[in-house]
């Protein structure tokens, strides 16, 4: 099995370890125990521009280091340089604390009312039923589980309708687009049925337990940002730096995992740019925020390194030369949220254009766009697509608000795009349930029908199959273009809905986001098994991931938001790497 394999890659071994041995209170050794090593405190930083880094200033993050139990309850940390806290985490025991690793450790058993009120999100969200009502559950985590967890502690607290009814109108202006006929009802609904659970908690089931690979693995992090900050897509590079987006405040992070420095890049913008863009400012509630830009996804030539950017905000593409530091504005004639983005082998730049219906490519050759449309779903779709330039024309205060469908009639929205090996370029739209295959050769554009609900982010193996997330239905999905045929996995987790995947081609594993779970899921494409990855900090969502080629290290960052509900209250990027024998 590949994905065991990647376990056994060798790493640098243990030096001058301390190891520690977890025990029950019967005494027994307690395997697949989380432990995490935090330094006490992060090295001074500059943080004089509104809390955060100038531009061009270097600063450093110390690790956050995570290591599980083995079968015989030990686990062993290498002698850190810097004064450091732990922290040991099982499931259906109490956290404890400690500041040193002294030998041994005994964990208390949670009570049943503590241990169900430690499960993830998604077990608790498996117990929302909407009344019965399927649909209305799916439009709910299509519209309403793209930023943050649903059913965590923070979202089960007691809120009158009217309460709920305001949430939903402002989550409506931040992107979401839960359908206005359905407002009242599922307000009524949140309202009663996590009074129900609050009151009968027994009735939700228990998380996938931890299992025994994990005492093979390293999880490192580093903090990165604060509460505000939206850590939303990042690259790995070659030159051996990791970059990431900091959405919400169009920052660039520049980081060496290799030391924790960070150097910050402030994306520039014109003057007479309002805060968020031509989408406006939708965020008017936070105290602080700089979106004029809105980065949001990465993807890197392979011609001169030079890593390109989607500006969501804005109706361009940016270029970020890794020599000079610099950024290169290239404005578009047309187009609404560039979205997801890849470059092709011809050095050609594709991303989807999420609210247009359309996809571009930029021609870095000739330096011009070509913007393919995709087809409506029918004539009152073209015609809001087409109407597009007219509504954008109006200042975002005085712009009409949609009224959404649970069709999303007028947003079919084109989200994920990859190239398979050949050179076609895959599309996925959210909103349509479909997929498009645009020949770069013949500009020809061919629609699948996807089978499944809500395709959000592709990718293709080795031999050029799809691997797709349908978002609502909690599923893995593979299309061969070959055959035509759509297979399905099931996900190892209740009531996940995945936002993103990787594919590791070199060997043969599936990353999939389990951003409800707090976890990681790993897919096995010949033995079609899963693993699990439990992240080390509760309300962790993710919708990114990189892999090493080199090593097959897997990153991702933890994005919810608002990052203030997540546990320690700041972004961190995130790698697991496989420990040595």
């Amino acid at each position: 099995m590949r994905l065991t394999l990647w376990l056994l890659l060798l790493v640098a071994p243990l030096c001058n370890a301390t190891t520690l041995l977890v025990k029950d209170e019967q005494g027994h050794p307690l395997p697949r125990v989380m432990v995490t090593q935090s330094p006490v405190t992060q090295p001074e930083a500059d943080l004089s521009d509104d809390g955060y880094a100038p531009d061009g200033v270097t600063n450093t993050s110390a690790p956050v280091v995570t290591r599980f139990t083995d079968a015989a309850g030990q686990v062993s940390f290498e002698t850190p340089g810097n004064q450091v806290t732990y922290r040991a985490r099982a499931q259906g025991y109490v956290d404890a604390n400690f500041p040193a690793i002294e030998g041994e450790l005994v964990l208390q058993r949670m009570t049943p009312e503590q241990e169900i009120a430690s499960y993830p999100s998604n077990v608790w969200l498996s117990q929302l039923d909407f009344g019965g009502d399927e649909g209305l559950k799916k439009t709910f985590q299509l519209n309403c589980a793209f930023c943050h967890q649903q059913a965590s502690p923070f979202m089960r607290n007691e809120r009158t309708e009217e309460q709920w009814l305001s949430v939903i109108e402002r989550m409506n202006t931040y992107g979401a687009r839960l359908p206005t006929d359905d407002h009242q009802k599922v307000a009524t609904l949140l309202r009663e049925e996590y009074r129900r659970l609050r009151e009968h908690p027994e009735t939700v089931p228990a998380p996938r337990q931890w299992e025994d690979h994990l005492s093979a693995v390293q999880i490192t992090e580093w903090p990165i940002g604060d509460g505000f900050s939206q850590m939303h897509d990042f690259l790995l590079h070659p030159n051996g730096y990791i970059y990431i987006g900091d959405n919400l405040f169009d920052r660039i992070y520049e980081l060496d995992p290799a030391t924790g420095k960070y150097t910050v890049y402030k994306v520039p913008h014109d003057e007479d740019m309002g805060l968020g863009g031509i989408m406006g400012n939708r965020f008017k509630v936070f105290p602080k925020m700089y979106n004029y830009m809105g980065v949001h996804s990465f993807a890197y030539s392979k011609a001169d390194g030079n890593i390109f950017i989607t500006p969501s905000m804005q109706q361009a593409l940016l270029e970020f030369d890794i020599k000079t530091k610099k950024f290169i504005t290239h404005y578009m004639p047309e187009g609404y949220y560039p979205h997801t983005i890849r470059v092709d082998d011809k050095d050609r730049v594709w991303f989807t254009l999420a609210l247009s219906s359309q996809v571009a490519m930029f021609d870095r050759s000739k330096k011009s766009f070509t913007v393919y449309d995709l087809p409506a779903r029918g004539v009152k779709e073209w015609l809001i697509l087409k109407t597009l330039p007219v509504m954008f024309s109006i200042s975002p205060e005085n712009r009409p608000q949609p009224d959404p469908d649970r069709e999303g009639t007028g947003l079919p929205m084109p989200y994920g795009i990859d190239i398979t090996p050949d050179g076609i370029v895959w599309v996925a739209r959210l909103y349509a349930n479909d997929l498009a295959r645009i020949d770069p050769d013949s500009g020809e554009i061919t629609m699948i029908d996807f089978p499944f609900q809500g395709p959000r982010r592709l990718r293709a193996d080795a031999d050029g199959n799809l691997w797709i997330v349908a978002f609502q239905d909690s599923l893995l999905v593979k299309y061969a273009p070959a055959s035509g045929e759509f297979s399905s996995y099931k996900l190892p987790v209740i009531n996940e809905v995945p936002y993103a995947l990787n594919v590791d081609r070199e060997r043969g594993v599936v990353w999939v986001n389990g951003n409800q779970s707090d976890t990681i899921l790993a897919f096995d494409i010949a033995s079609e098994q899963w693993q699990v990855y439990p992240m080390p900090r509760q309300r962790f969502f993710t919708r990114d991931i990189e892999i090493s080629e080199e090593d097959g290290a897997v990153y991702t960052t933890n994005s919810h938001f608002p990052t203030w509900q997540s546990e320690g209250g700041v972004p961190t990027l995130l790698r697991i790497t496989p420990l040595a024998e």
